[in-house]
């Protein structure tokens, strides 16, 4: 690692003109390129205060060990000199957009002799007409197979065309009419090529002029009484429309726009674009970038175009608009280079406008593609959770932050949840190597004097849990008999040897708890920190890491310390921590909300004759509430299955009764489902008091 001082050029080398600058590790790569409108202030900013860069920054400092500088005339040839070294030499310190996933275009490869209509991923070849790109994929192909009944364009590989070709019989799509079989010869390759020029002006967005023509092919089709003929341009006419009414229609149907928008966090930002033509959203696309250096939305917006629109295989869909979030400093510099590439692609110098919407429609399709990047940025942390390098780097990170001795290879956290110190419960939820193991969640129902307050509550759960494990820990140790040096075991007798299926899972229940975690973790400060470490106390146990996480400031507490550890914001351990702790509140809610809404909702349906608990649970399931069953009839209560028609004419006269005040039960709640506490993790939530 180089210390930048040892290659800082001196200020009056520096010159301050315009210009594109690359840092250079000791190998020769380039590891970051940028521009600057004065090189000089720029560059004296790398090395001025190295102590006080942002942490990547500084980072990409230390590893240069030099650093290079081409002047330019103007600041958009500085754009245009960034594009291609980036492009050149990959940077690593630079922001680089990836996709989140791998977008489907509809592709025209123009340039064989024979054009062919496909699907396509990965990256785009010179000479190919592109169109997307499309999100699903399902709906790019059925958009083909319609588009091709109407301009039957070869869409077969090269192998099926020459076999095609060599036996002299097409193949199914030309028989049933969705190609024009130029294998064969059916079509020449002129008119063959004219009908894939229309199929591209069609999905380009210009259906119009092939719209008029095929409805007057309709008219004389009719005209000359011939029907047939009629109806299949009639069935054209509706495939192309079908194609164009699959998009709604978002913004007024001359708008040519792309809709850009981010999603940040400290560490990483997601991109996402709508491309609206005729004012519908045609196809959607994302990336993901992790932010090299303190970037403010402008700067991330000027990379972003620079690499979405700085293919030549892209500048053809340049549209007139460009909404963004926000301008780049440099918007007019932008604006030229976009008026510029659209230029040289062909497209005509028509006006560019790269503006942030304010109000109206386009305002509110750009928060649109802001909530979609905003879900894309999660996804994105959710994947992250399951990478095994991630996961090991956080869990070793947070053992050195801890001080813990042992790897931490299992954690437990403890959550308690109440309303106004009513049916107060907890949870405890648990990670194995970074990863939540459901099957080994539990509940806990707090009463009594326990439920008083928190702290009394997380002592009676830690107490239990703990005290469950020592229990099993004793009774597994016992049930292992002591055998002498060089003794023989005997085998168990044969009917020693079965075991009932209850038996074997008690015995993995009792496993489970036997277990103990390599940490605990309380959600909350420093009282639930130290009641925590008082209950394993209390147990003997002594040699178990306890820390709590607070809500507010995102704290790290430690038993008996009067202030707390405070990790790194970018820090995996305590992005693992507050994914642990929201799961135990998560699971907590769940059952707080589970326990609260049976209290609540006592059943007006329990003192119904003869109505047992399976058939009431029947009936609550079939209409959901106590108000959806007071208005049903006789005949819709008795389609309720295993319900007879005196059973159901009982509901209907209890209801009553409890309606004009003459009935003996109070039945005014309404029953409501416990539907918060589904799946495995009800199944493997049984340690209720």
């Amino acid at each position: 690692m180089a210390e930048p001082s040892s290659y800082r050029p001196r200020t009056g080398e520096i010159p301050t003109n315009p210009g594109v600058y690359r840092f250079i590790d000791p190998h020769g790569r380039v590891v970051y390129v940028g521009k600057a409108k004065n090189l000089r202030a720029r560059l004296n900013s790398y090395f001025a205060r190295v102590a006080t860069l942002h942490p990547k920054t500084y980072a990409m400092v230390h590893a240069a060990s030099s650093v290079e500088w081409t002047v330019v005339g103007s600041e958009l040839e500085a754009i245009q000199l960034e594009y291609t070294w980036i492009k050149q030499h990959s940077p690593r310190f630079n922001i680089m957009y990836r996709d989140d996933k791998s977008y489907p275009y509809l592709a025209v490869t123009m340039n064989e002799k024979y054009p062919r209509v496909q699907v396509m991923r990965g990256d785009k070849k010179p000479g190919v007409k592109y169109f997307g790109p499309f999100y699903p994929a399902k709906a790019i192909r059925e958009t083909v197979d319609t588009m091709l009944r109407v301009f039957p364009v070869r869409s077969c590989s090269a192998g099926v065309f020459k076999r095609a070709k060599a036996s002299g019989r097409p193949c199914l799509l030309g028989y049933i009419g969705k190609c024009a079989a130029p294998c064969v010869g059916e079509i020449s390759e002129a008119d063959h090529r004219k009908l894939a020029e229309e199929f591209c002006e069609v999905m380009a967005g210009r259906p119009g002029p092939h719209v008029k023509r095929i409805e007057n092919q309709m008219k004389a089709a009719v005209a000359e009484l011939r029907y047939e003929d009629a109806g299949r341009h009639r069935d054209d006419l509706e495939a192309i429309r079908r194609v164009f009414e699959r998009n709604a229609v978002v913004l007024s149907e001359d708008t040519e726009a792309d809709v850009f928008a981010f999603a940040e966090d400290e560490l990483e930002a997601a991109a996402q674009v709508f491309h609206v033509r005729q004012g519908r959203i045609r196809g959607q696309r994302g990336w993901v970038v992790e932010k090299v250096e303190d970037t403010d939305a402008g700067a991330m917006v000027e990379q972003l175009l620079m690499q979405v629109y700085g293919s030549m295989a892209d500048t053809e869909r340049i549209p007139p608009e460009v909404l963004v979030p926000a301008l780049p400093e440099n918007a007019e510099e932008m604006t030229a280079w976009l008026r510029q590439l659209r230029s040289d692609s062909g497209a005509g110098r028509a006006q560019i406008s790269l503006r942030v919407p304010q109000r109206g429609d386009k305002a509110a399709l750009l928060g649109t593609v802001q909530e979609n990047a905003s879900q894309a940025l999660a996804l994105h942390k959710a994947r992250r959770n399951s990478d095994i390098t991630t996961r090991s780097a956080a869990l070793r990170d947070l053992q050195e932050a801890l001080g813990a001795a042992e790897p931490l290879l299992r954690i437990e956290c403890f959550d308690i949840s109440h309303t106004s110190g009513t049916n107060v419960v907890a949870s405890m939820v648990v990670l194995e190597d970074g990863l939540a193991k459901k099957r080994d969640y539990r509940r806990f129902s707090v009463k009594g004097e326990a439920a008083r307050d928190d702290t009394s509550a997380m002592y009676d759960v830690i107490s239990r849990r703990f005290a469950r494990h020592l229990k099993d820990q004793a009774e597994s140790e016992a049930a292992v008999p002591e055998v002498a040096e060089g003794a023989e075991v005997a085998e168990p007798a044969a009917e020693d040897q079965t075991k009932t299926k209850d038996s074997t899972v008690v015995e993995r229940e009792a496993e489970r708890f036997a277990y103990p975690p390599s940490l605990v973790v309380v959600d909350g400060g420093q009282p639930q920190v130290n009641v925590a470490r008082q209950a394993l106390d209390d147990l003997g146990i002594t040699d178990l890491p306890v820390v709590g996480l607070a809500k507010r400031l995102e704290e790290v507490w430690l038993p008996g310390d009067d202030f707390p550890l405070v990790l790194p914001r970018s820090s995996e351990a305590l992005y693992m921590l507050q994914r642990i702790r929201d799961e135990a509140h998560r699971f907590a809610i769940a059952y707080h909300r589970s326990k609260r809404s049976k209290q609540m909702t006592a059943s007006a349906l329990d003192e119904v004759p003869g109505l047992g608990p399976s058939r009431r649970a029947a009936v609550v399931a079939h209409f959901g509430s106590v108000a959806n069953l007071k208005k049903a009839s006789l005949e819709e209560i008795i389609e309720v299955p295993g319900l007879g028609k005196d059973t159901a004419q009982k509901i209907l006269d209890h209801l009553h009764a409890e309606a004009t005040g003459t009935g003996e039960a109070s039945g005014e709640a309404e029953v409501a489902a416990d539907a918060e506490a589904g799946g495995a993790e009800a199944a493997a939530s049984s340690d209720s008091a």
